[in-house]
């Protein structure tokens, strides 16, 4: 399986397990990196995935340096509400990895220059509304 969804340091379990769910239905590798900010018990991120987590392929990796060594650059799409370019604007492929920060601090800045051509944003027409997680 080639098709990855990455969550860094993911704060908000509710979020995590929908996500999780959506990884199971669409085959799709989810991997979280860094501190989590919740057990992976927690009955919240339990109930968000209801009873899918068995067909979820995931794994947590501690250390987000580590990680990302292992990662080929040109295959992430670093998902920012910092970023100008649309998601549209990028050609996806089976090996393109998703990436998204923290619900409270996003991706962290140095990381997001590092990859500044891979940045992309979710454009939300609606001002009122903050975040999409």
């Amino acid at each position: 399986m080639s098709r990855k969804i990455i969550l860094v340091r993911p704060q908000i379990p509710q979020n995590s397990g929908t996500i999780a769910r959506l990884c199971a239905a669409t085959n799709t590798q989810l991997d979280l990196v860094g501190p989590l900010g919740f057990s992976l018990s927690d009955k919240y991120l339990k109930r968000a995935g209801l009873d899918y987590w068995p067909y979820v392929n995931w794994q947590h990796f501690d250390n987000e340096e580590t990680y990302f060594d292992d990662v080929d650059p040109k295959n992430m799409v670093l998902l920012s509400r910092h970023a100008t370019r649309p998601y549209t604007d990028i050609t996806y492929n089976s090996e393109t990895v998703l990436i998204f920060g923290s619900e409270t601090k996003g991706l962290d800045p140095e990381f997001r220059k590092a990859h500044q051509d891979r940045c992309v944003l979710i454009p939300m027409a609606n001002p009122n509304i903050r975040s999409l997680n």
